[in-house]
């Protein structure tokens, strides 16, 4: 005799909440849940971008009494295009930021293209290469500033081995850039790999093979597989770069051996934006001016990746026709 069948047992399903309650649940929770991160934002991004403009168009000076009113206007904008400070100022940032994210991106892509590779302690090889990003930039541009000593520095010991006279890095530009960029470009190029290399993993491994099959060498797949398909995350390690090389602040400022630290050396040689727009702030506490440095560098910032992004947008259309 044949045992009786059992009814399936039923899942609960959780109901959701009926009539406007259940509505107002669908509609509003999701703003709930992204709610903390636009008023954080707001907070301590927004509105100090935003109180920032309207200082810049103010007269604002700490050794004027009822000056934080005084309305000038664009005139604090017409003074910074006036201003040669501001004009070596910005010609260091880009000069620094040239050197150093050149040489960093391109060293970064190579190195990830390595640790691709089936390569032994692979795993603590990755974690190496990061150390330097977790580094304290203080710690780090105090050891380079010894390394790169006019008379008792590793880097002219070594230079001095074949040859090559003392260089004074911090008197020079063009090697107070120099120096400067190699301090960024160590810190940054592991973090900057190791994004390189969270992409490539991403790459199907057949296209490799059949590229392997074809008779492509390493090289040649290198260049037509793994770099066209990286190239929305190099655009991206582009613009982050960009910005962080504008707004570089404590690598200038903490190689100056000079009792001003914000001033750059001796003669302004190596003074960013953002060491010249705090010099105005807490040096000569012309508030207004120092503000207008600060939204000008956020102009320039802005400008920069927008080049970026419609450089990408061309190349892009130019590979589709």
């Amino acid at each position: 005799m044949a045992a009786p069948a059992t009814a399936a047992p039923r899942v609960r399903s959780r109901a959701r909440p009926a009539g406007r309650l259940g509505r107002l649940d669908r509609t509003a929770s999701p703003y709930l849940y992204i709610a903390p991160f636009f008023l954080v934002f707001a907070v301590f991004g927004l509105f100090p971008l935003l109180y920032t403009g309207y200082v810049s168009l103010t007269g604002w000076r700490a050794d004027v009494p009822g000056s934080e009113g005084q309305w000038v206007g664009l005139e604090n904008y017409r003074r910074l295009l006036e201003d040669p400070f501001f004009r070596n100022a910005l010609r260091n940032t880009l000069g620094i930021g040239v050197l150093a994210t050149v040489p960093q991106l391109l060293i970064a892509l190579g190195l990830a293209h390595l640790l691709n590779h089936r390569l032994r302690g692979r795993t603590l090889l990755r974690l190496g290469v990061l150390l330097p990003n977790v580094t304290s930039v203080a710690a780090v541009t105090l050891i380079f500033v010894q390394l790169f000593g006019r008379d008792f520095g590793l880097v002219n010991w070594v230079l001095g081995a074949f040859g090559v006279d003392r260089i004074d890095w911090q008197a020079g530009t063009l090697s107070s850039w120099t120096a400067i960029a190699t301090i960024v470009t160590w810190r940054w190029t592991g973090y900057n790999a190791l994004i390189y290399l969270a992409a490539m993993q991403s790459v199907p491994y057949e296209l490799y093979e059949a590229a392997a099959l074809d008779g492509a060498s390493r090289w040649r797949q290198f260049r037509s597989i793994t770099v066209p398909m990286l190239r929305p995350t190099i655009l991206f390690t582009v613009i982050v770069s960009t910005i962080g090389a504008l707004q570089l602040f404590g690598e200038p400022m903490l190689f100056s051996q000079q009792q001003d630290p914000t001033s750059g050396g001796s003669q302004h040689q190596f003074q960013t934006l953002a060491l010249y727009s705090y010099s105005q702030f807490w040096g000569r506490f012309k508030y207004g001016y120092g503000a207008a440095v600060s939204w000008a560098m956020f102009l320039l910032i802005v400008g920069m990746v927008a080049v970026n992004l419609l450089a990408a947008r061309r190349l892009k259309g130019a590979e589709a026709e």
